[in-house]
């Protein structure tokens, strides 16, 4: 009986001296070993009748995901370190690779055309942060979107007798941005967009031509613009009009979000041996409710 007594003390103490030496561990998380991250998108800061875009894509380290909804919470599992976290919604006429967003080749009478890009992308609005992840803990991110895309129209006022003869206006832009690294700000790839005018038929601004174009920003050091005016019966022949407009867009890659509005007035008129005419003077002007010919 002595015996069986003192064997089941000697257990009872093993089993205490066993549990002396172990120390539970406790975790913050399901995943001790890894970080997890939720990223929230804020849209607040686009232009005015721009929509909150229907997709967007969240890259980090080696995973991509897609979102539609408000917040992306991917399964995902971090192992601790520094990541470059990049936020882009898919636009139109855009492509991404890794930071880096280049404007597709222009369209139409422009395909093919060495250095000409779409006029007309959509909307592309971009975040990215540096995230350092450490094991056993969830990171819930804000992607505060950038506008990345900017509206520019310009406004032509021609002068003398032969304005109300102008058929057609047809010109390019020179000095816009084909790419973007949207990590550093950097507008690189000077290239030339397309320029369709129309004539405008109402209010303040009728017998003016307006043309209209979005922009991921300007590049390079000088921004021109070539156009030639045609006219009814080729009477006069068609003339040309150049002007620069490198210190007229100069900031035009800050404030993205307000559509910008270029005025400027031919300084002479063609007579029948014809002429060059050039636009000096670009004035920011208030472009709203006008009607176009379209």
């Amino acid at each position: 009986m002595k015996a069986r007594q003192y064997i089941n003390m000697m257990g009872m103490a093993a089993a205490v001296l066993l549990s002396s030496c172990v120390k539970d561990t406790l975790y913050d998380t399901p995943h001790p070993d890894y970080g997890k991250i939720a990223v929230t998108a804020d849209w607040s800061a686009r232009g005015e009748g721009i929509d909150i875009p229907a997709t967007w894509t969240v890259t980090m380290g080696d995973y991509t995901g897609t979102e539609t909804s408000a917040t992306h919470a991917p399964d995902h599992l971090f192992a601790p370190g520094s990541y470059t976290l990049a936020v882009w919604n898919p636009a139109e006429g855009i492509t991404v690779s890794g930071t880096t967003a280049t404007i597709a080749a222009a369209t139409g009478n422009r395909a093919g055309t060495d250095a000409f890009v779409d006029n007309a992308p959509g909307w592309f609005f971009t975040h990215t942060e540096q995230v350092s992840i450490e094991k056993d803990k969830d990171y819930p991110l804000t992607a505060v979107m950038q506008q990345q895309v900017r509206e520019l129209t310009l406004m032509i006022e021609p002068a003398g007798d032969a304005a109300d003869r102008i058929e057609s206006i047809g010109g390019t832009l020179s000095g816009a941005a084909g790419t973007l690294d949207f990590a550093t700000g950097t507008h690189g790839t000077p290239s030339e967009v397309e320029l369709h005018f129309t004539k405008i038929t109402e209010g303040d601004d009728a017998g003016k031509w307006m043309a209209t174009v979005r922009l991921l920003g300007i590049a390079g050091d000088a921004q021109r613009l070539t156009a030639t005016l045609t006219y009814t019966d080729g009477n006069p022949q068609p003339t040309s009009l150049n002007s620069d407009l490198t210190s007229a867009l100069n900031g035009f890659n800050d404030g993205k979000t307000a559509p910008l509005t270029l005025g400027g007035t031919i300084a002479e008129t063609p007579g029948e041996a014809g002429f060059t005419g050039e636009i000096t003077d670009w004035e920011t002007v208030d472009g709203g409710g006008v009607d176009a010919e379209m």
